[in-house]
């Protein structure tokens, strides 16, 4: 499994309010959560962010609430994976049981730039700043993993 996108890159503690704001969670449309996205950290980026883009932040990242609606937004907004130094507990454990690929990598995290353009290697867990010409090397995803992401979840990939 491989991604590549240009990168939107955040700060540290970027809470699950941030990424889907609360008004927004009385729908279960994932257009519609994907249309909200970032909206108050951001007001543009559901305008900028096309799909296969790659969101980097730094320490923290989805802090607050546990419901899955953020990792949903994110995914459906076409972020292919995150990138960050730290992630909540609960916000990592949803976005693998939705699909979302996503790697833990400080240094990545703190030097990559927005608007770079980086490859990211599951298999390895190789980072690559094509623009900067730089890699990282991330923990790569155990194959069981590997294959909840395929699936699109892990509801997916159980009742194959």
């Amino acid at each position: 499994m491989n991604a590549k996108g240009r990168v939107h890159k955040f700060g540290d503690n970027v809470d699950t309010d941030v990424i889907i704001p609360a008004r927004y969670l009385n729908t279960a449309s994932h257009k519609e959560l994907a249309a909200h996205c970032m909206e108050d950290i951001d007001a543009q980026f559901v305008n900028k962010v096309q799909e296969g883009d790659i969101m980097v932040a730094e320490k923290n990242f989805g802090c607050g609430s546990s419901r899955e609606h953020a990792p949903i937004a994110i995914k459906a907004s076409g972020i292919s994976c995150v990138i960050a130094s730290t992630f909540a507990r609960i916000f990592y454990r949803n976005s693998i049981n939705i699909g979302l690929p996503i790697l833990e990598c400080d240094d990545a995290a703190r030097e990559i730039k927005d608007g770079d353009t980086v490859s990211v290697n599951f298999d390895t867990g190789v980072i690559t700043d094509e623009t900067t010409g730089k890699t990282y090397q991330a923990e790569p995803f155990p194959e069981f993993i590997q294959n909840i992401i395929s699936k699109g979840g892990l509801i997916n990939s159980i009742i194959e």
